[in-house]
This record gives structure tokens, C-alpha cells and sequence, in this order.
């Protein structure tokens, strides 16, 4: 699939088969999400991976928004490390860009996989927390959520002109 055609084409999917999705796929989301940009290059990002369904049902006893879980084959939660990012802020952007990698490499693969936000919600991140062992420097900023889809969802046009800004506002 070339790059426009998975940016275009990807869409949150929230239902999945139950079957596996491997470790060779896993690890090739996981080459997308750390080779995304990071300000100065500092790439504080960590990547819990989670296929225990007994933890994958106990996210959404905290997370209102994490039923597709349920069914999903994975989780990858996307972490940021304050002590390696060093003060400058921009671990949110840089563990961001590494969810968007994560998700386009998803729909590229034929995967399903949908961004379930975390921080700066501090309820939910306490909840991963807990439930993962996640140290305090350590935050969690997303999970997402993978498998092999059961629902299709077509492109749709985002782009806006009115959104454009040529030069200055």
C-alpha cells in the first residue's frame, strides 16, 4: 500500500475477528512508531504490549471509551519518559507522531486499530498505572487498540480550504 493510500485510508476501527495478530506484525508496528521524528532527537518514548485478555477487560472498568478491547488481539500503550525527554515538553508531540506511525503501519498491514487517549486525563492515567506497573516518570499518553478488522470504513475527504492559510492568517 503506498503512503497516501494508508493516510487517507485509515479509519478508527473498532471491531475486530479475534484472531491473533503475530509477533513479526507487532514488532513491525513497533519499527514504525520508533522511526518517528522526536525533538532533538531524544525519542523518549516506551511501548507496553499487551495480549493478556484478563488485563485487556479490566481497562475498560476505567476507561469509558476502551470497550472495543473486548475483542481486539493487542494493546500498545504509548509511553513518555519524562527523565530521557529532559524538560524541553515535547514528549507528548514525539510519543504522538509515534501513534501515528503505529496506526498507519496498522491499516498498511490490513490491521484494524483505533487511538484511545490517556493523558492528560489523570484518572485514566493513575488506572494504567495501576493495572501495568507503570513507574511515575513513566506516562502513558495512549493505547491503541489492534486486531484484524471486522468493520470497513471508507475514506473520507477532510481536506478544508477555509483551514489553509497561505503566507499569514
Amino acid at each position: 500500500m503506498e503512503a497516501m493510500e494508508a493516510i487517507l485510508g485509515r479509519r478508527s476501527i473498532r471491531k475486530y475477528s479475534g484472531e491473533p495478530v503475530t509477533d513479526a506484525q507487532v514488532k513491525r508496528l513497533l519499527e514504525a512508531a520508533m522511526a518517528a521524528p522526536s525533538a532533538h532527537n531524544r525519542q523518549p518514548w516506551h511501548f507496553i504490549v499487551v495480549r493478556d485478555r484478563n488485563t485487556l477487560l479490566e481497562v475498560p472498568k476505567f476507561h469509558n471509551y476502551s470497550k472495543m478491547l473486548e475483542q481486539a488481539a493487542l494493546a500498545i500503550i504509548v509511553c513518555g519518559d519524562l527523565e530521557i525527554e529532559g524538560g524541553t515538553g515535547f514528549w507528548v508531540q514525539d510519543c504522538s507522531a509515534a501513534t501515528e506511525n503505529i496506526l498507519l503501519a496498522a491499516k498498511a498491514a490490513g490491521l484494524g486499530a483505533v487511538w484511545l487517549g490517556v493523558h492528560p486525563n489523570e484518572a485514566l492515567v493513575k488506572g494504567l498505572r495501576g493495572l501495568l506497573g507503570i513507574p511515575e516518570r513513566i506516562v502513558p499518553l495512549c493505547i491503541i487498540s489492534i486486531g484484524h478488522p471486522l468493520e470497513e470504513k471508507p475514506s473520507g475527504d477532510r481536506y478544508r480550504d477555509d483551514r489553509v492559510h497561505m503566507g499569514k492568517w
